[in-house]
């Protein structure tokens, strides 16, 4: 999984909105929101491209894919946003696998499975997260958005390999990518080259670029696009 930036302080632990209570094996949604932006010079969960924060845009991307509940972990800035559950990792300094532990830990027990988007990457589309779901439903436990063939982001993973994800991510930014690194033979590779592109937004000259490329949100309330 490659690194993310995102989103002064939150206040510690998880908050709950309306519509976080799962049901019995729902895929829940985890947007890592939670770095500085360093090389952009500000932290991205507040930078806006197409009118609206890249933090919207990821909840935006995971709830119109169909994950629900929707988890937002942050850490250098804070982030309302409704109708999500809110986690401030206060560790956020020492990489993204903080973050992802922070995430999956809030995560309702009756959720399945959770999919793992990153704050930073406002050109992937829904039917990326859609598509991974509809894996998981055919039997896939680890299922991987790629791009021409490409594994990238957004992932998801079955609850039955949390532990052993956090255990490899301790410590470090790579977040799940050792866990995907050892147990190649789990996962599922999903394509997603026809529903987006996985772009990263990390410097100045990335947010100018993508400026271009990014669609506006649709009005509040509208469907999202279906395959």
């Amino acid at each position: 999984m490659p690194s993310a930036e995102g989103g002064t302080t939150a206040q510690p632990g998880p908050s709950a909105e309306a519509g976080s209570v799962a049901d019995p094996g729902a895929v829940a949604g985890i947007l890592l929101a939670a770095g500085q932006g360093s090389r952009l010079g500000r932290p991205k969960a507040l930078v806006e491209i197409g009118g609206e924060s890249l933090a919207r845009r990821g909840v935006a991307l995971l709830r119109d894919g169909g994950a629900a509940p929707i988890v937002v972990v942050t850490g250098a800035v804070a982030v309302d946003l409704p109708g999500v559950l809110a986690v401030h990792n206060p560790d956020w300094h020492s990489g993204m696998g903080s973050s992802l532990a922070a995430g999956l830990a809030i995560v309702p027990d009756a959720c399945a499975a959770a999919v793992i988007a990153l704050v930073d990457q406002p050109l992937i589309g829904p039917d990326a997260v859609r598509r991974l779901i509809a894996a998981h439903a055919a039997g896939a436990s680890v299922a991987v958005a790629a791009y021409q063939g490409a594994p990238r982001n957004p992932v998801l993973l079955a609850r039955e390999h949390w532990a052993e994800v956090v255990a490899l991510a301790a410590g470090g930014d790579a977040g799940a990518r050792p866990f995907l690194r050892a147990h190649p033979e789990l996962v599922t590779l999903v394509e997603c080259g026809d529903t987006g592109r996985p772009d990263d937004l990390d410097t100045r000259s990335d947010l100018d670029r993508l400026a271009g490329l990014v669609p506006p949100l649709p009005p509040h309330g509208a469907p999202a696009s279906q395959d």
